[in-house]
């Protein structure tokens, strides 16, 4: 399980970027983030990955202290930042070096399938589209099988219909291992597309405004008036989440469980 308890970031200029973040999020559980600018999505996303450290609270996985990157955590960006001296295929085999050469060429070969780019291996990444590049730094994040994978918005500079088969991609990929999956998008459709649960942040300081369960199954119809429906209420918590007069909802979960004895 990965959990954040009491979370906070605090940079050099006195910004107050994350304020008391605490989540539990389960194995094999994709959760996504969405929220105004400014309330710590990105600060949180890197604060789990190591890449920049909280200020206060726990960050543990499976009881691990994460405070630093780890190899149990992956993580993929806006852009794709694949290697361009290596192949697309060697690209995606690169975490796999402990691994031996036929099993590697196996895995790889697997991956380059699902994300249906098998007549791509030997290409260079200057040669692929900008899909196609991202469904490769896909690959290469879930083919070494983290526990938990982050994804920074990592479809926001796609295009519609691209960004929808990535998506379908992506669940493609994850059925394989069902890794833990924290998603920051801005995105409501690919929130309510993708994600078990969705947590709506506020901001200036980032906090958790309210956390969504979302009880759709899968594959998900875009289409449905459930999925409207759903879309509707986070919609209506985003709204909310920028009115300051508005309570924060987890706040107060927060502060009943404290009254609990």
């Amino acid at each position: 399980m990965l959990v954040l308890d009491r979370v906070g970031k605090t940079y050099p200029n006195g910004v107050n970027a994350l304020e008391r973040f605490s989540i539990e999020i389960r194995l094999g559980e994709i959760v996504a983030v969405i929220g105004g600018s400014g309330c710590g999505k990105s600060t949180l996303l890197r604060a789990i990955a190591g890449l920049d450290r909280a200020s206060y609270g726990a960050i543990t996985l499976d009881g691990e202290a994460l405070t630093a990157p780890h190899p149990k955590v992956g993580i993929i960006f806006q852009e794709p930042r694949l290697l361009p001296w290596l192949s697309v295929a060697d690209n995606i085999g690169f975490g796999l070096s402990d691994l031996s050469a036929p099993e590697r060429r196996d895995r790889v070969a697997a991956a380059l399938a699902k994300v249906g780019l098998s007549d791509k291996a030997k290409a260079w990444p200057r040669e692929l589209s900008g899909g196609q590049a991202q469904r490769v730094a896909i690959a290469r994040a879930l083919v070494v099988r983290p526990e938990v994978l982050l994804l920074d918005e990592p479809f926001s500079a796609l295009d519609a219909f691209t960004r929808r088969d990535l998506q379908d991609h992506l669940l493609d990929l994850w059925s394989e291992t069902r890794p833990t999956l924290v998603l920051v998008t801005h995105d409501v459709d690919e929130a309510v597309v993708l994600a078990d649960r969705i947590l709506v942040m506020r901001p200036r300081p980032g906090r958790l405004f309210e956390g969504v369960d979302i009880s759709l199954t899968r594959p998900r119809d875009r289409n449905s008036e459930l999925f409207e429906t759903t879309k509707r209420r986070i919609l209506t918590a985003l709204d909310r989440s920028l009115d300051q007069a508005a309570p924060d909802p987890a706040a107060a979960a927060e502060a009943g469980d404290a009254l609990w004895w």
